[in-house]
């Protein structure tokens, strides 16, 4: 079983085209992208509200788009062509996925993936930012 980390995308970015993992610059994401890293994931991928799922390495133009502020519709069209695209990647049924994002980025995934966890689940950003602390903190 090979474990794969989903991390949302974030609004604050690079003013310029960069790669993924290069590209979202707020603490968040960058504690995130750290604490991925413990789960000796096979691959990380970024959900990005734009672009779907796109690979750390993958170059890509800043962006104003959230699906915070999209229809629930809106919401489940971006997670159908997530699927999609996950599903040239991984192994729904037998992988194992690790979300770091918030409620409307996985509420539509989450039915499609057999084996997940979602450790910030509840947590206010705030909080989110102490437990990342605390597990990336000396690593």
């Amino acid at each position: 079983m090979n474990t794969i980390v989903l991390i949302s995308c974030v609004s604050k970015k690079l003013p310029h085209k960069a790669k993924a993992r290069d590209l979202y610059i707020s603490p968040l994401f960058r504690m995130n992208l750290k604490y991925a890293q413990q789960f000796s994931p096979q691959q990380v991928f970024v959900l990005s509200a734009k672009y779907g799922l796109v690979g750390l390495d993958e170059e890509i133009e800043p962006y104003d788009v959230t699906l915070n502020t999209m229809s629930a519709r809106e919401r489940r069209q971006w997670a159908a062509k997530v699927i999609e695209q996950l599903r040239e990647h991984c192994d729904l049924e037998n992988d194992h996925f690790v979300i770091l994002a918030g409620e409307k980025y996985r509420q539509y995934l989450l039915p499609h993936l057999k084996s997940c966890e979602v450790p910030l689940a509840g947590l206010p950003i705030g909080k989110q930012l102490q437990f990342l602390k605390a597990r990336t903190a000396d690593k």
